[in-house]
């Protein structure tokens, strides 16, 4: 059965809107997302190190469909690789150019366990997507940037979404993070440019 989230489902904040949710029965199929929202998002709150939003059933409200977590965060060219560099600069014009671009980190992201598989998880990036790239948004970010769980669901996920990563080998991203080369790499660096939405708009 489809869900529409913004159709069937309230949003709001974890610690101001949904305050006295019960996330104990939260399960995305993640061990680690499902420690950090039940036991961790609202600590992270109150420290104003990440923000935790929700979405829940509007049939059933103790019903969590999918939870993010985002914060602030800069995606800073001028310490990548040329090679790379040229990359994230390369729909930006040289005058506007920095060594640095504003950007949004999301931090966790987790869709529960009831609801894998119906198309939720591209619903709620479409809606992160505009949610930062809308007028009203209070602080100017370019660029959505999340360091994915090195595995191959997570990573399909993100590059379905538009994401791209940060370095195109595993290698250079550990030469990047001066890792050991025999060290595993448990996440890979993405990145989403929000005004290539702008432009598919203007091209359709």
């Amino acid at each position: 059965m489809y869900l529409d989230l913004l159709k069937n489902c309230s949003f709001g904040s974890l610690t101001k809107n949904f305050n006295k949710l019960d996330t104990t029965a939260f399960d995305c199929n993640n061990d680690d997302l499902n420690d950090f929202f039940i036991n961790d998002a609202v600590k992270y709150s109150k420290d104003l190190l990440g923000k935790t939003y929700v979405f829940v059933l509007d049939t059933d409200k103790s019903n969590i469909v999918c939870m993010f977590t985002v914060s602030n965060d800069s995606l800073k060219a001028e310490d990548l690789p040329n090679s790379r560099k040229k990359k994230v600069n390369k729909n930006i014009s040289r005058q506007k150019q920095k060594k640095s671009y504003p950007a949004v980190l999301i931090g966790r992201l987790g869709v529960s366990k009831e609801f894998i598989g119906k198309g939720i998880g591209t619903q709620l990036m479409d809606f992160i997507k505009a949610w930062f790239l809308d007028p009203t948004n209070k602080t100017g970010c370019r660029f959505l940037v999340v360091d994915a769980y090195n595995q191959e669901n997570a990573i399909s996920y993100y590059l379905k979404n538009g994401f791209l990563f940060l370095f195109s080998t595993e290698l250079q991203e550990k030469e990047y993070m001066n890792l050991a080369l025999n060290k595993n790499l448990n996440t890979r660096m993405m990145y989403f440019d929000l005004l290539s939405l702008e432009k598919t708009d203007e091209q359709n």
